[in-house]
């Protein structure tokens, strides 16, 4: 198998956000077959959702990775795990850490618990940000649109650069 590229969204907020983001990265580093090849800044973002809760630190990382879509998956979730996630509160509640995989190469998927792209990445300013600060412009999101023009259309309310 070849080096496919995959983006991955990094949001944290409980326990030490930013360091929780940190030690993400760290992890990602040394994740098997798998090469960190770039890190956006550092976002504090407004949570999406009904539950009252701490402001995000949000970040987008990209790999060159060998490992299929679904074992990605569940080395993020391991990460998650690792760094203290429970899966059973609120939908969009706070969190300790949560690893979404974005884009892996152009691959559109569905299949039980991956969706390729990330079924709300071209709704959600606190992931294009981050994202664009790392990936061009033109990136297509495949059956979404261009990643500038995505964007522009979501604007960059309730997102703050913090490095």
């Amino acid at each position: 198998m070849t080096d496919a590229l995959a983006y991955i969204g990094i949001g944290a907020n409980l326990s030490a956000p930013e360091q929780q983001v940190e030690a993400a990265l760290q992890a990602l580093a040394v994740l098997a077959t798998s090469r960190l090849v770039a890190v956006s800044p550092r976002y504090r973002t407004v949570p999406v959702g009904p539950v009252a809760q701490p402001d995000f630190i949000n970040a987008v990382a990209c790999l060159e990775t060998r490992l299929d879509p679904g074992a990605l998956l569940q080395a993020l979730q391991q990460i998650e795990l690792a760094q203290g996630r429970v899966r059973d509160g609120p939908c969009w509640g706070p969190r300790t850490l949560d690893l979404d995989l974005l884009l892996y190469n152009d691959l559109c998927l569905q299949a039980p618990g991956l969706q390729l792209p990330h079924p709300h990445l071209h709704q959600r300013a606190f992931v294009l940000i981050p994202l664009a600060a790392i990936a061009a412009p033109d990136l297509h999101i495949p059956g979404r649109g261009r990643l500038g023009d995505l964007l522009a259309a979501v604007g960059t309310d309730g997102v703050t650069r913090i490095d």
